[in-house]
């Protein structure tokens, strides 16, 4: 009999192991859904704009370098933005160096090159864009 009752106490103790198991399971999932939300999507930002910083006007490499992202738990990976940020930095740069020397060229004063300037501040997008989204 002792033979039978060591296998019922040890099917008990693995049990109990497994109900353990669950409950820690538990509270790490209600824990975490506490502390990192369950997943809501975030309200929508407000209509023209944008969550990061650029200047308003005369972007250069140097501002797309120092452009920062919000870091969330399902956001995107790290590597993958500062590469596509850097390759961008590079492509303004380089075509900002090719207007440089077409304007010098020509002999066109870069104030009379009538840049774009975008209304509403750094977070705003240029009005052509805002209204192909409205």
């Amino acid at each position: 009999m002792s033979a039978a009752s060591g296998s019922i106490e040890g099917v008990t103790l693995v049990l109990l192991y497994l109900v353990v198991l669950v409950l820690i399971a538990i509270v790490l999932f209600a824990l975490g859904s506490v502390l990192f939300g369950r997943g809501e999507s975030l309200p929508p930002l407000p209509r023209d704009t944008t969550a990061t910083v650029l200047p308003a006007s005369g972007v250069t490499g140097a501002d797309v370098e120092a452009v920062k992202f919000s870091q969330t738990l399902r956001g995107y990976k790290t590597s993958e933005v500062d590469w596509v940020l850097d390759r961008l930095g590079q492509e303004l740069d380089l075509v900002r160096g090719q207007l440089a020397a077409v304007r010098a060229a020509y002999g066109i004063d870069d104030d009379d090159a009538g840049e774009r300037h975008i209304e509403g501040g750094a977070h705003a997008l240029p009005a052509s864009e805002a209204e192909v989204e409205s």
